[in-house]
């Protein structure tokens, strides 16, 4: 089994693919597959957070490119800025993952959210895409080895999430 432990610099060029979905680049401790079928373990930093772009270092030395898989996710929309903010904080409160774009945000996907969000005025839909979701106000970005990645949520790399643990 291919043991990975640590973070390769971003511009490194990746031989094998490991392509998770959210929950799951939330745990730091796992056993899973690259994309070619290989077994491998994840035996990262407690907290971490893996994002899509992420490069790891297994030890044999390979590199591995971390994709953020497509999953069910709702898409809320409006033009109206302070709908946007209203669901985003009823979401938040509820501690659900948000993430962010413009004009529209997404959560995984919950009947029960989408007619909440529904209630407030957007127009909800059922997609299938990749969830990359803010860290949080608390989140540390960088937080594997002191390459920085944006705050805005657009950067890409592992993040602390808040206050809590998925581990």
């Amino acid at each position: 089994m291919l043991v990975i432990e640590k973070f390769a610099a971003p511009e490194a060029v990746a031989s094998e693919r490991l392509e998770l979905a959210f929950e799951t680049r939330c745990k730091s401790r796992l056993r899973t597959q690259l994309a070619s079928g290989e077994d491998c373990g994840l035996f990262l930093e407690r907290g971490t957070v893996l994002r899509g772009g992420d490069k790891l270092l297994a030890n044999d030395g390979r590199i591995v490119a971390v994709l953020a898989a497509s999953e069910a996710l709702m898409e809320a929309m409006s033009g109206d800025p302070l709908l946007l903010a209203k669901a985003a904080y009823h979401l938040g409160n509820r501690h659900v993952a948000v993430e962010l774009k413009p004009g529209r945000l997404r959560f995984a996907a919950d009947h029960v959210l989408g007619d909440m969000v529904r209630g407030l005025g957007l127009k909800v839909n059922e997609v299938a895409a990749p969830f990359e979701p803010e860290s949080g106000a608390y989140g540390h970005a960088g937080a594997h080895g002191g390459h920085g990645h944006s705050a805005d949520g657009e950067g890409r790399g592992p993040r602390i999430h808040d206050h809590f643990s998925y581990t």
